[in-house]
């Protein structure tokens, strides 16, 4: 179903032949793109949590969620978590047990033996629950989220998980001071998180611009997005919803 792909970092990723998209962006790299658009953002402004519901759409290869382990060991971050992450393919899931990932992950190696083989992980600071079947059915069962990766393939083939009705129950799901990452900066993605209640932020963290998401607005090193006035200048813009 994947072909296997090296990124420009090193590290390994797959090409999904269901829709014709790479599962990261290969001239970033896989471990790079998942902690320069997710991971560090959001842990950056997550830093003084003590605990942290992660909401990862999708699992995939499990870089997000992998790459959030990684950079907390690294830097000894007293943080408990707690990943919930929705996928439809489950051999891809048992797969995971004998793909190449980057040496970064050498010292989670059991965490992601135990999640290819039983879709899930415990212990006293972590645990994991990778959900087989329909995201989108699946975050309405989900509340008090902290953090939300933002992370489908893209709406060009995926608008599913792109669309306003989605994103309202993504809101929904969320705690009052959550914040969601995502690599989208398209303007109809924007106005889709915007017309679900969020307010958009932008920033910059490597070569490509990125989209922060929040319940309110913030104080943040970021650049406010104004949507009343992006609709202003850009009239034939639209959000994505899930009928038209």
């Amino acid at each position: 179903m994947n072909d296997f792909i090296i990124t420009q970092d090193g590290s390994n990723t797959l090409y999904s032949k269901k829709y014709n998209q790479h599962f990261h962006d290969v001239d970033t790299g896989a471990i790079k793109e998942s902690l320069t658009k997710h991971v560090i953002p959001a842990l950056e402004i997550k830093k003084d949590s003590k605990t942290l519901r992660i909401l990862d759409i999708c699992f995939g290869i499990g870089y997000n969620t992998f790459s959030t382990i990684y950079y907390a060991k690294k830097n000894n971050l007293n943080i408990k978590f707690e990943f919930y992450s929705p996928e439809f393919d489950e051999e891809l899931i048992k797969s995971l047990s004998t793909f190449s990932f980057p040496k970064e992950f050498d010292d989670i190696k059991e965490i992601i033996q135990e999640i290819a083989l039983n879709q899930k992980y415990k212990d006293d600071n972590l645990e994991i629950i990778v959900h087989i079947g329909d995201a989108r059915e699946y975050i309405k069962n989900l509340n008090n989220i902290d953090i939300v990766y933002q992370d489908a393939f893209s709406a060009e083939v995926n608008k599913e998980l792109w669309t306003v009705e989605y994103f309202k129950d993504i809101y929904n799901a969320c705690n009052q001071d959550a914040v969601l990452t995502t690599y989208s900066v398209s303007t109809p993605i924007r106005l889709s998180l915007y017309e679900a209640g969020f307010f958009i932020y932008e920033i910059k963290p490597v070569k490509k611009k990125q989209t922060l998401a929040f319940k309110h607005l913030k104080e943040i090193d970021a650049k406010y997005i104004d949507m009343e006035l992006k609709k202003t200048r850009n009239k034939e813009a639209r959000a994505l919803y899930d009928n038209k």
